[in-house]
């Protein structure tokens, strides 16, 4: 039997950890057989938080911060691939997203740009590693992103109901999955971004557990108004953005002519997460004979609160997890780069036009052999 074993890297705008999943991919049936997240060095982090929010840098550091995270890659893949007991000749490729810098896909010159040097987590894992994933699609006018909805239709579409995945990581990003309908994604807005820099700005913690600091404040109808003006929201579809527009200067320009307390702007900010996602499937064209579910994934489906919001704004609506449905929260976008990786393996397209603006289908990924 051919091997059909693949692994999965992700490390998304959150910067909480690189994610690795474990993923043996047969035709349409995928299923998790191990999975880890391994921290970031806190000095990695602050540098790639200081690329993403200043985006400012010396050519020599922009170098080394890429070979550093290629080295951090390859040193976590090992270490699972041991803890595992795996045998790396029944891993027929590694998917690494890379870690986004900056994302621009509607300036004059498009270009996205993902660093982690996949050369080097070939050469010191020995595994075929597929990485760069989002230019071949900008490249054909699409947005680079999201690349995620191919993996949820595969997997999580169904003909007698509307699913609407939703990812919640540093940034929020939609599948919309209707019965007879192209498939439709794309990112709403923040996720745990806004949340997770005012946490380390008041309490220097990295995120708000369980919710608890948002549970104490009150929604400030007025700062979420001011936040919800931004152009980004009113924008169609296709759309994509990161921190190089939601980041922490954007939130202190916001509060500039407000005076509430950090609670309520916690709380705040957990409204905005929901509600930018709510307005945009309320104006959405779904069919209105099929039940609708909205299944959660990504850090945001372990807040309590926001879990409780989305259910309170859609009474009508299955408001779930994705475990729900056999699928691991944590670990969707891991699992999505090693099916993405399996897709370059095998020459099948792996974008959607519908969801990037891409001129047409196309199988996403550079590889990076191991000879």
């Amino acid at each position: 039997m051919k091997p059909s074993l693949y692994i999965g890297v992700m490390s998304g705008t959150s910067l909480d950890g690189v994610d690795i999943a474990l993923v043996d991919i047969q035709s349409t049936n995928v299923s998790l057989i191990a999975s880890e997240c391994y921290p970031i060095p806190q000095s990695l982090k602050s540098n790639l938080l200081t690329l993403c929010t200043n985006q400012q840098s010396s050519l020599q550091q922009l170098g080394e911060i890429d070979h550093q995270l290629g080295e951090l890659y390859a040193t976590v893949i090992n270490e699972f691939i041991l803890k595992n007991q795996i045998d790396k000749n029944n891993i027929c490729a590694i998917g690494c997203h890379g870690q986004t810098l900056y994302h621009s896909p509607c300036g004059a010159y498009p270009f996205t740009m993902q660093i982690g040097d996949a050369n080097i987590i070939s050469a010191k894992t020995n595994i075929t590693t597929i990485a760069d994933f989002r230019r071949k699609d900008m490249a054909l006018g699409g947005q680079g992103a999201p690349l995620v909805p191919a993996f949820h239709q595969a997997i999580l579409a169904r003909p007698n109901t509307t699913r609407v995945i939703l990812n919640i990581g540093g940034i929020s990003n939609i599948t919309v999955l209707a019965p007879n309908q192209s498939v439709i994604g794309y990112d709403t807005g923040p996720g745990n971004v806004l949340l997770d820099s005012w946490m380390m700005y008041n309490l220097n913690q990295a995120y708000d557990k369980d919710a608890n600091f948002a549970k104490t404040g009150d929604i400030n109808t007025a700062l979420l108004h001011d936040l919800l003006n931004e152009v980004y929201f009113s924008k169609p579809y296709p759309k994509s953005t990161g921190r190089e527009l939601f980041n922490f200067n954007w939130l202190q320009q916001k509060l500039a002519k407000h005076n509430i307390t950090a609670q309520d702007v916690q709380a705040t900010l957990v409204e905005l997460t929901v509600i930018a996602t709510v307005n945009q499937l309320t104006h959405l064209a779904l069919p209105k004979t099929l039940p609708c579910e909205l299944l959660v994934c990504g850090g945001g489906a372990k807040n309590p609160l926001m879990m409780e919001r989305f259910s309170q704004h859609l009474p009508d609506w299955l408001v779930t997890t994705t475990d729900a449905f056999g699928i691991n929260s944590d670990y969707m976008e891991a699992m999505a780069f090693a099916w993405l990786a399996y897709c370059r393996i095998h020459h099948i397209n792996s974008n959607i036009p519908s969801v990037t603006g891409a001129k047409k289908a196309v199988c996403l990924g550079v590889i990076y052999p191991n000879n």
